[in-house]
């Protein structure tokens, strides 16, 4: 067993907890580990708790020479108690699974059962023994903790292989088959050729997984399935799927059942998102021909409108009213919202909003443009108690309310309750201290298994304290990711908002002249504070930099340019991508939102949506750009701009001049309203 007692104090210091307090070494834990985390600079972290496991630098060549081959154990014999020593063996044996002896790979399941590490080999250990045709060692390997479609489908051909079939057998495989209509891995073919074999794939259960590939829109899939059915079956199967493609008039022709209405509507509907004026034209003699239902017409005419309104084109409005109010769901109701208020025709946006559902009405987005919408129409009473609704919520719509009728901005901060016991317990679990270490070498995807590991034997306030550790290691996206599952969690506003770097945060805010709460506002939306990382596009950083970008930017102000890798630098990023965000205020007339939305969706769709719709208020600028994850980029940023004001300077700047650069205008306190329509 691996003690942890040794650096125990490590975690504990990151939390300011004396380690003199406990006496009892979590070398008594029921699993090996130890106590590995250092604090980095955070502003919630007490002078002089940074600490660090002076053996870490070690444990990560230790892990890297073994993934290379290099790993000589005699050169690191100092570390075979190390807590984290078992992903070092992991490396090692997981570089050579394809000739791994089963012994061994046996030996090390049973060694680290129950633990991260575990569980990690096991999949590559299944995997790597269906690879071999070892079914033997897939079974004595199998767990039903696997999720991987992939790998119970190996584990039910394994079974077949060793004449293990049965009851179980046969309902597992035929729930794989009905799992989805999209494509199944490869894995699953010989699973399906043994139950086609021993006639447990009837035609009912490829009609069953060819309806649900109809309904992903998918007609490879559907062709594929088509070819095991009889012959006298086979070719309307296949006049689907090509339907599916691309319909046809044979299509007329069809049965009138309910399965020739739903794929005639599913192919219909996949029309109407490419082409919804084709779609609409086809719709009358389809439904005419297969007696459409209500249902089947709204399917195709939902894809109409919302296509349609999604680029805001001249039958928006027309297309919405088509379609039947049964087949409308919230999204659909946010679009007619949008089109309307697109046009500018506030009646028909407020008895949108009206139409919606109680739940989605009651947001505070939509409760808030109802009191906009209502104001507008000369409603005051209606506008100012909606407004007062709305500016309980501590939220981008509940921020504008508040200035709409001069109230502070809602917040209630919360902190963690939790004794030193607790704390001590908490910091004492092996596996998040092998969750922290890992963190810290860089290794987050086994650093998040160890985590979940470990979190999934917390109660709610260990769990927060847990936030907390990963916080003081620079661990700050678990705050985001693991916050806001019981009630109050949301309020703890401190742990959901880090703040890092500050002071070089301020520095480069005051030196391009624009607020330092938009600069950490962004850090938070792009990057959650962790300066390493990296997007699909290959965005780097705190603020997501391109390498391309920085390099102009840097050319741009003078500042000598390290190359893409300097953009991990925090100090480097902060510098590049706030005077990226003075470049973009200038660009686009001062005006904040719009540097917010071309920072995310970039200048060609900016300048779309500026043109479509010039001179329009900011609130309903915002709310009417085209891109989802633009619009909700644009809210969520100026909202996260206000609490980190708040985490600043204790006040804030109103929302309304945030949004249009006036940096100096009068600024507003926050308060807890009362808790009686409050929201966490």
């Amino acid at each position: 067993m691996r003690s942890n007692a040794l650096l125990l104090p490590v975690l504990l210091a990151a939390l300011a907890i004396p380690s003199a307090a406990f006496t009892q070494s979590s070398a008594t834990a029921g699993r090996p580990g130890g106590g590995l985390a250092g604090s980095a600079h955070s502003v919630a972290t007490p002078p002089g708790a940074a600490q660090v496991d002076p053996q870490r630098e070690r444990i990560g060549n230790a892990i890297a020479e073994a993934e290379r081959g290099q790993f000589n154990a005699a050169q690191y014999a100092d570390l075979s108690g190390h807590p984290l020593f078992p992903w070092v063996e992991y490396a090692a044996i997981a570089r050579d699974i394809n000739t791994l002896p089963r012994s061994r790979a046996e030996a090390f399941l049973k060694q680290h059962q129950g633990t991260a590490v575990a569980g990690v080999f096991r999949q590559a250990w299944l995997a790597a023994s269906d690879r071999r045709d070892d079914p033997s060692a897939v079974l004595s390997a199998w767990s039903e903790d696997i999720k991987s479609t992939a790998l119970r489908c190996a584990w039910l051909d394994a079974r077949h292989a060793l004449g293990r079939v049965d009851t179980d057998w046969t309902q597992q495989a035929q729930a794989v088959w009905t799992s989805t209509g999209k494509s199944l891995p490869d894995a699953c073919d010989p699973v399906f050729a043994t139950l086609e074999s021993r006639g447990e794939l009837p035609s009912s259960l490829r009609w069953q997984r060819l309806e649900l590939a109809a309904e992903e829109w998918d007609g490879g899939v559907m062709r594929a399935i088509a070819r095991g059915l009889p012959a006298a079956e086979r070719g309307l199967a296949e006049d689907y799927a090509a339907f599916i493609d691309t319909p046809h008039a044979r299509a007329l022709q069809w049965p009138k059942t309910d399965r020739s209405r739903r794929v005639a509507s599913q192919g219909l509907a996949k029309l109407g998102k490419a082409d919804p004026d084709r779609a609409e034209s086809l719709l009358p003699q389809y439904a005419s021909a297969l007696n459409f239902s209500e249902a089947d017409r709204g399917r195709v005419l939902y894809q109409i409108a919302l296509w349609t309104v999604a680029s805001y084109l001249p039958d928006s409005a027309r297309r919405l009213n088509a379609v039947p109010a049964a087949s409308y769901d919230p999204r659909l109701h946010e679009w007619r919202v949008r089109e309307a208020l697109s046009r500018s025709d506030w009646p028909a946006a407020l008895a949108a909003i009206r139409k919606m559902g109680a739940e989605q009405r009651n947001d505070s987005r939509y409760t808030y443009f109802e009191a906009r919408l209502a104001e507008l129409g000369g409603d005051k009473a209606t506008a100012q108690a909606k407004y007062r609704e709305a500016a309980r919520f501590p939220e981008f719509h509940g921020f504008l309310a508040a200035d709409r009728i001069d109230q502070p901005y809602a917040l209630c901060p919360a902190t963690v309750q939790a004794d030193p016991a607790t704390r001590a317990a908490v910091a004492a679990n092996p596996a998040l201290q092998r969750a922290i270490g890992l963190h810290l070498l860089g290794r987050s995807g086994w650093a998040a298994k160890e985590w979940a590991d470990a979190v999934a034997g917390f109660n709610d306030t260990q769990r927060q304290v847990a936030v907390q550790i990963g916080q003081a290691n620079g661990w700050f996206d678990r705050a985001v990711f693991w916050l806001g599952k019981a009630p109050g969690e949301l309020q703890l506003y401190d742990m959901r908002f880090p703040l890092h770097h500050d002071t070089t945060i301020r520095r480069e805010a005051a030196r391009n002249n624009i607020d330092p709460a938009w600069v950490a506002a962004e850090i938070r939306a792009e990057s959650i504070f962790n300066p390493k990382a990296r997007s699909g596009a290959n965005a780097m950083g705190l603020m997501q930099v391109l390498p391309t970008t920085g390099e102009a930017v840097a050319r741009r102000i003078g500042r000598g340019w390290g190359g893409a890798s300097s953009l991990y630098d925090p100090d480097t990023n902060i510098v590049l991508g706030t005077a990226y965000l003075r470049q973009m205020l200038d660009q686009y007339g001062g005006k904040p939102y719009f540097a917010i939305a071309g920072y995310n969706a970039g200048p060609a769709p900016l300048t779309r949506w500026q043109t479509q719709r010039p001179n329009m208020d900011a609130d309903f600028w915002i709310e009417t750009i085209s891109y989802k994850e633009t619009r909700e980029y644009v809210a969520r940023v100026l909202a996260f701009s206000v609490i980190y004001d708040w985490r600043l300077d204790g006040d804030a700047l109103r929302l309304n001049d945030r949004m249009h650069g006036r940096t100096n205008a009068a600024r507003k306190p926050f308060a807890c309203p009362a808790p009686a329509a409050g929201r966490s």
